[in-house]
């Protein structure tokens, strides 16, 4: 049924806005509203950026991965000038401007950079507050953000090693933790339960991050922080014993509720826990019924669809990039990509759609910053991490070009009592708009547990009632059964037309993250529009008799009867041999690949942030072990990439099989 329904699907889309139909005309794309500009810069500045930060008199500065920081002049123009302001830091991951004077978080401190003499270099290195180090190379720093009262946050990151390399470790304290930090020198312990908290930011004065998809985090996502929270990961737990702990949420209380998995063999070495399929699984909104503290992520961002690194967030000014001012954009360092996110609050609590936004970043998007024209700086890095970029490094500028043109995107998602309410950029064609077929919605979530990341379970068709368009063509109401609370809701709006061009939406699809269904009046069914064009009508036929038809089947059946019967295991043998003989073409599984975000990691002759595709064909292995490692990868056959690839275990049996024989012809 559901093949019917994409095919009738197809169908309308193809009669209602066929090529004969002179007034429809090619959609736009991204690169058509928002440009990508390279800052050029010398051949000395190596910019794995790790902070960027407008000055107030439109200079740029920029802080680096290797531990240099410069100023830019002149930073929207066509020669920017490169100064160096300082250097010898160690990978400063986050640049802040106050009172004339930058500040950084180092590895293992919050730097504060003066210039005393106005020579245009810093002669100052000065220690807001240092935190402890263990030594592992993974325990990066991030920030600092300027808080509303002046003071500073940081974050943290956990280690990674050992034996248990997959593990999360704090083994010094505040490492998994933001603090709040004072000009002063004092520290207070702000939140924990983070893991890999690169992108962090204040918007619109409130203090919100983003995370990694790894252990204990099923997928990125934007989180608010609010003070005394937990945001998942427990390692940093071990420290809420400490006199400064705004919370004293002790490791067990989540160990007794969800096993953490630690195995060993039988010769004492630790078994790295991995995904189980159709497992009884526990949800971070589980957890949160015996663990209050527990801050749900505001708005998920799909692992393999808006990312797989997510990196700083920043809200779009006033006056900027078309019709999405106030809202938030999201970099990714991964995917090099950004993700737009619209959130609202629903019971006091933050949720909301994201959608993406803007791909084909020469490297992995780490920072942004706002210029002054309203351009937006993009510094990027790949080094350690991978990215879907062809650079090691970079700094760009991303340039709303629309001018009067709108782009045709879904501006908001909002919740409503029976539903969801879409807002566009541009009326809407009335006739795709009351067609059900125009859309589709599912759901689903995220397991909680210690493997790294998760595949999408549960996940459910929802039927849509009908739809209400607005007499300006601006919104239209979905009414829909079924909702369910702190799951990702995946709207596919993929049949709707813009009323004056016929163009399809740039990006049509959103994600949002249902926490709380409002009160509030409902449709009546009386107003919802519930045609339905990929139904097709039920005719009545007389059945005819055929004389020709009936004497051409006797025919074959005399001519079947004269040739020898092949068994059934002879067929199978001849089904398999054949299937084995003829591997699927790339245009037969490209429709997979994107479909199971397997495009965001891996190419087929380029590594990025897995291999590529012929480096696991000269493998190999068979098509059935390549299916069992789709299900359950084991990063330690790939020792040299960093990223550790999520299991796929929602992918169909007979889908990744024929992904597996497609990898298998590239030998």
């Amino acid at each position: 049924m559901k093949v019917l329904r994409v095919f009738y699907i197809i169908l309308f889309i193809a009669v209602s806005f066929s090529p004969l139909d002179v007034s429809a005309q090619e959609t736009p794309k991204e690169e058509d509203f928002y440009k990508i500009v390279k800052l050029p810069a010398p051949e000395t500045a190596l910019l794995e950026v790790g902070g960027l930060v407008t000055l107030p008199n439109g200079n740029l500065g920029v802080s680096t991965r290797r531990g240099d920081v410069y100023i830019v002049e002149n930073p929207t123009s066509s020669r920017p000038y490169f100064k160096k302001f300082a250097s010898g830091l160690h990978e400063a991951l986050g640049l802040a401007y106050k009172d004339g004077a930058f500040y950084v978080a180092q590895r293992g401190e919050l730097t504060k950079l003066v210039d005393t003499d106005l020579d245009g270099v810093a002669d100052v290195y000065e220690t807001v507050y240092s935190w402890p180090l263990s030594g592992h190379y993974h325990e990066y720093s991030f920030g600092p953000k300027i808080a509303p009262d002046g003071s500073f946050f940081v974050t943290a990151n956990v280690a990674f090693g050992d034996e248990e390399w997959w593990r999360g470790e704090s083994r010094v304290p505040w490492r998994g933790w933001a603090m709040q930090i004072y000009e002063d020198g004092r520290m207070v312990p702000w939140a924990t339960g983070m893991r890999s908290p690169a992108g962090i930011g204040m918007l619109d004065g409130e203090f919100f991050y983003t995370e990694n998809q790894g252990d204990w985090i099923g997928s990125g996502g934007l989180w608010e922080i609010p003070k005394g929270s937990f945001m998942g990961h427990p390692a940093g737990l071990v420290w809420t014993d400490l006199p400064d702990s705004p919370l004293k949420v002790e490791q067990s209380a989540l160990f007794d509720f969800i096993d953490e998995r630690r195995i060993r063999d039988e010769n004492g070495k630790a078994i790295k826990p991995e995904n189980i399929i159709h497992e009884d699984f526990k949800t971070m909104a589980d957890a949160k019924k015996v663990i209050p503290e527990l801050q749900l992520p505001a708005v998920w961002l799909p692992h393999g669809i808006l990312g797989i690194s997510s990196a700083e967030p920043v809200v779009i000014p006033k006056g900027s990039f078309g019709p999405f001012e106030g809202q938030v954009l999201v970099g990714d360092q991964g995917m090099s990509m950004i993700s737009r996110v619209f959130m609202e609050k629903v019971n006091g609590e933050y949720q909301g759609a994201s959608f993406a936004f803007r791909s084909g970043f020469r490297s992995g998007v780490l920072r942004m910053a706002w210029a002054k024209d309203g351009s937006l700086f993009v510094g990027e890095t790949n080094r350690g991490w991978g990215s879907a970029g062809d650079a090691n490094e970079g700094l760009q500028r991303l340039i709303y070009v629309g001018g009067d043109n709108t782009p045709f995107e879904m501006k908001a998602v909002r919740a409503m009592p029976d539903g969801f309410e879409v807002e566009f950029t541009l009326p809407v064609d009335p006739k795709s708009a009351e067609d059900l077929a125009s859309y589709s919605l599912e759901s689903y979530t995220y397991k909680y547990n210690s493997v790294y990341g998760s595949p999408p379970v549960d996940t459910e068709e929802i039927e849509i009632k009908g739809v209400k368009v607005s007499e300006d063509g601006m919104k239209v109401r979905i009414v829909a059964d079924n909702l369910r609370e702190h799951y990702i809701h995946t709207l596919h709006l993929e049949g709707l037309r813009s009323k004056e061009s016929y163009y399809s939406l740039i990006h049509p699809t959103s994600y949002y993250t249902l926490h709380n269904i409002p009160q509030g009046p409902t449709l009546d069914h009386a107003e919802l529009i519930t045609y339905d064009s990929s139904i097709p009508p039920i005719k009545k036929e007389e059945p005819k008799a055929d004389v020709e038809s009936e004497s051409k089947k006797e025919q074959q059946k005399s001519t079947t009867a004269s040739k020898p019967k092949e068994t059934p295991k002879e067929k199978d043998s001849s089904a398999s041999a054949a299937s084995a003989n003829k591997a699927p073409t790339y245009e037969e599984v490209e429709g997979l690949l994107a479909k199971h975000t397997c495009t965001s990691c891996h190419a087929i002759e380029k590594r990025q942030v897995g291999p590529a595709y012929k480096d696991v064909a000269k493998r190999n292995y068979s098509n059935e072990k390549i299916v069992d490692l789709i299900y359950n990868p084991d990063p330690e056959n790939w020792p040299d990439y960093a990223t550790i690839m999520p299991p796929m275990a929602h992918v169909p049996k007979n889908e990744a099989l024929k992904i597996a024989a497609w990898i298998n012809s590239l030998k």
